[in-house]
């Protein structure tokens, strides 16, 4: 079904506002608390899911907002993230979000295609367009200390995992009639954000929204990005019991072998719509972006509601996810 010109929904129509309640609703008062939005679109779109809303809007706190390090950095690290993997909603997001941190003439730059005069803003980054491609050399050594690499890592893949969804599931437009592409548009949107931004909330308020999540990987030990991390691999990857096994193994060997690139318009590897479900699972993961309304109405079926489809979509888009995170390489420090 294709969206109406109101909505940035392009497959679902999430639920209502006011039927929001338990774990939900909490997310939606720390997202106007800490993020300065109550319902954006990139969350409300996995509402239908409420396990994946909650584990993606932890990881998204844990790291991006409340984690160590520079809130400047992090969000270059995300729009560097968006920008290779050609998500323009999110790319639109981070730009505006730079404004709000007060950098002003540092997002128009990136804006404007060019790289950032500080040799720091360039390396993070740089670093975050490279992440793409499992293993990247480029991914070391990390442009930021130690004690800050949980939260730029978490941030990092938080966006790997939220650009899948934004270009699957959603237009390509922030703002109505696309109006942040205006700088001046940009520049008001951000400092409406800036209170909010400028600020770190202590760390740890994500995980109460979660049930009982595991201890996370050994990158972000110690810290409230691992259990984030972990509870958001077990709400996406649970996706994948929609699928029989044939179409798991397909995801799964692609997945093994994929090296970061955009997948070319003859993509011998993508199987047609008469296996609708492991199409779209590597349509999210590898090509989001190239998700159709035939695509999705391959898959629809009685009984596979909104919430099965966000499911398949996030379980495809988290084994990208999965496969950037497992290739990560060993720490190494800034010389």
């Amino acid at each position: 079904m294709a969206p109406s010109l109101s909505t940035p929904f392009r497959y679902t129509t999430p639920p209502a506002r006011k039927s929001a309640g338990g774990a939900t609703a909490d997310v939606y008062t720390q997202l106007a608390s800490d993020f300065g939005m109550e319902r954006p679109a990139t969350f409300v779109v996995l509402s239908s899911a409420p396990e994946l809303l909650t584990a993606t809007w932890a990881l998204m706190r844990e790291s991006l907002i409340a984690g160590e390090g520079d809130r400047t950095g992090k969000e270059l690290a995300a729009l560097g993230v968006s920008l290779a993997n050609r998500c323009p909603f999110c790319v639109d997001a981070h730009t505006m979000l730079l404004h709000a941190t007060g950098d002003h003439a540092l997002a128009e730059a990136v804006a404007r295609g060019e790289t950032p005069s500080d040799e720091g803003h360039a390396r993070v980054l740089a670093w975050g367009r490279a992440s793409r491609a499992p293993g990247a050399r480029e991914l070391t050594p990390y442009p930021f200390p130690a004690a800050h690499a949980p939260a730029y890592i978490g941030t990092m893949l938080s966006f790997h995992f939220i650009n899948r969804i934004a270009s699957a599931l959603l237009t390509e437009n922030l703002l109505p009639g696309n109006a942040q592409r205006f700088r001046a548009v940009r520049s008001l949107g951000g400092r409406s954000l800036a209170r909010t931004v400028r600020r770190r909330p202590a760390p740890g308020a994500g995980l109460t929204v979660l049930d009982a999540p595991g201890p996370g990987p050994g990158w972000a030990r110690g810290t409230s990005v691992g259990p984030a991390y972990a509870a958001l691999r077990e709400a996406a990857t649970a996706g994948g019991g929609l699928l029989d096994e044939a179409d798991r193994a397909v995801v799964r060997e692609t997945l093994k072998g994929w090296d970061g690139a955009h997948p070319s318009l003859a993509w011998d590897g993508l199987p047609d719509r008469s296996r609708p479900g492991a199409r779209l699972a590597l349509l999210a993961a590898l090509a989001p972006y190239r998700v159709t309304d035939e695509d999705v109405a391959a898959w629809r079926a009685p009984g596979r509601s909104d919430r099965s489809l966000v499911r398949l979509v996030s379980y495809g888009a988290f084994a990208a996810v999965d496969r950037v995170e497992r290739a990560l390489p060993a720490y190494t420090t800034k010389p």
